[in-house]
């Protein structure tokens, strides 16, 4: 086990009521729930995102925290959010990292791995 390390799944849902297909407008919510699974406790700072459609069109977001927040997790706790993003196609990715720091003061990154966003049905 790392001293440093922050564990991340995810739950995606498509966002009917939020969506124009229409448009080319496709809302998704995904609820992350980040555990630290390392020794130390460590702050969630900021994040950064790469968002792709099935056309490769890309969206870059970086900010500060999660939702407001930058949790500080001991070993052992965890913090779930739920936020949302929106493509121009019925088909997307998303992935990136958090920047964290422990409480000694040592930064590190916590990647994200890439996870789908598929309207219901697309895939069979």
């Amino acid at each position: 086990m790392s001293e440093y390390a922050f564990s991340v799944s995810v739950r995606t849902q498509y966002l009917s009521d939020q969506s124009e297909p229409e448009r080319g407008r496709h809302a998704f919510a995904y609820t992350i729930t980040i555990h630290n699974t390392g020794e130390v406790a460590a702050q969630l700072i900021s994040r950064h995102w790469v968002i792709t459609d099935s056309d490769n069109g890309t969206q870059e977001v970086a900010g500060l925290g999660v939702v407001g927040h930058q949790p500080l997790l001991k070993p052992g706790e965890h913090f779930e959010y739920t936020s949302w993003a929106t493509i121009s196609t019925p088909v997307g990715s998303m992935k990136g990292e958090y920047f964290c720091v422990a409480e000694d003061g040592h930064r590190f990154e916590v990647p994200i791995p890439e996870f789908a966003l598929v309207l219901p049905r697309m895939l069979h």
